[in-house]
């Protein structure tokens, strides 16, 4: 909730449904000062691999609708909003949204990962599809794991 709330923020101050780079960085950095240039900057970043944000003709687009969310007025975005989560952070996150326990879940892919011999991410794909959990924007990330690319 926490990023999507950032990253609403700059569509609903401009009042538009695309925003340059730019004039997105300056709406979370200058004008809210909320993070330095850099730090903004990779809340694109995290957004656009989460799914929040697009590109299109070189501007960014909201895949939500920013008004719909709820900003309350003195929200200030947590700094871990930074951090893009990991591959098997993402799976997890799935097989939970999915209705399998989390410690049930955690316990299956670490089975996995010794009795295959695996990187937890490569696992995790693995009891995701095991249990019907459709991860394929996932697992190539996971391959890289694997394969060390």
């Amino acid at each position: 909730m926490s990023l999507e709330a950032t990253v609403a923020v700059p569509f609903r101050q401009e009042g538009r449904e695309r925003l340059g780079d730019g004039e997105f960085v300056v709406a979370l950095s200058l004008d809210r000062d909320w993070f330095s240039p850099d730090q903004a900057k990779r809340v694109v970043d995290v957004a656009l691999g989460r799914g929040l944000l697009a590109r299109d003709e070189g501007e960014l687009v909201a895949q939500f609708d920013p008004e719909a969310v709820d900003v309350p007025e003195e929200f200030v975005p947590d700094a871990s909003i930074l951090r893009e989560q990991s591959a098997f952070e993402k799976v997890l996150d799935r097989v939970t949204d999915a209705g399998v326990e989390k410690q049930a879940a955690v316990a299956g892919i670490n089975e996995l990962q010794r009795e295959l011999g695996l990187t937890i991410e490569a696992a995790a794909v693995v009891y995701a599809r095991r249990e019907g959990v459709d991860v394929a924007d996932v697992a190539p990330a996971a391959r890289r794991s694997v394969v060390g690319e």
